[in-house]
């Protein structure tokens, strides 16, 4: 009889073990599949953009080094520490950041608020946000929209040193570096991080960023009015050499109503503007 309970228990103990091993291989099945799934939900733009179903770049999937060996995401900024900010200089509206100036990967506006203007998602996420002044200003902007019958939205707005390090990474894994930097910035290079710059769209693009936005009602009027309210078209066309990224008709800077007005006139690039060519 006693020997009839060792074998007993022997074989729940064996089947016990492959359950577990069951259960194990369905996980990492599982795991696998929405990994898959995660990675479906991001399709590009005609801009190799990244965008997901609701045209959420934000929310592209966060991965703070790439794997496989190749450079971590410390090495791929390549920051160039000649240039030190001062903390008037950091709030100065001009600020200009691009792929030679960088800000200190500790900063964060002070003064970060969520402007009255709509958003094409419900959630409480921190690209709602930009800098007080600029928040005004693009409130002022989103109003004038409304009353000339534009369905106007704000879509990206701040984005910290390490969510700019994620998406790059998330853009270098899966085009590449050279094609990463054309669309995305490294981190602390981002003009996000400064908060003084919102991305727009419309519903007649789906709420994607992509080039085709200027053709809208939404995207003429942008041009053409932006520098009323202190914005100005970061990215313009045929100036990729200066700026360093494509043209993104969608990208909106605050830089004030004066700087504005001269660089909408003259067709210059903040780089030029402020003589950084």
């Amino acid at each position: 009889m006693r020997y009839f309970y060792i074998a007993a228990l022997a074989v729940v103990f064996v089947i016990l073990i492959v359950i577990y091993k069951e259960n194990s291989l369905l996980t990492n099945s599982t795991k696998e599949e929405n990994k898959e799934m995660l990675l479906s939900d991001y399709l590009s733009t005609d801009d190799g953009k990244m965008k997901n179903k609701n045209g959420d770049i934000d929310s592209a999937p966060i991965k703070n080094s790439i794997d496989k060996g190749e450079q971590s995401q410390e090495d791929l900024a390549k920051d160039k520490p000649w240039e030190s900010y001062t903390e008037e200089q950091l709030d100065d509206v001009l600020l200009l950041v691009n792929k030679e100036r960088n800000l200190p990967k500790d900063y964060v506006p002070s003064d970060l608020v969520e402007p009255n203007v709509p958003f094409p998602f419900i959630e409480d996420l921190p690209q709602r946000l930009m800098r007080q002044e600029a928040a005004e200003a693009l409130e002022d902007l989103f109003e004038k929209a409304n009353d000339d019958n534009l369905n106007l939205y704000a879509q990206s707005g701040y984005r910290s040193y390490e969510r700019q390090e994620s998406i790059f990474a998330y853009y270098v894994e899966r085009s590449g570096e050279e094609k990463a930097s054309q669309v995305s910035a490294n981190a602390g290079h981002s003009e996000h991080q400064t908060g003084l710059a919102m991305d727009v769209t419309s519903p007649e693009v789906n709420f994607q960023l992509v080039t085709s936005f200027e053709d809208t009602p939404e995207g003429q009027w942008i041009k053409e009015n932006a520098a009323q309210f202190g914005f100005i078209i970061r990215y313009p066309k045929d100036k990729e050499k200066i700026t360093g990224y494509q043209y993104e008709p969608w990208h909106l800077r605050f830089v004030g109503k004066e700087p504005a007005k001269v660089i909408y006139e003259q067709g210059l690039t903040l780089e030029e503007y402020l003589g950084f060519e």
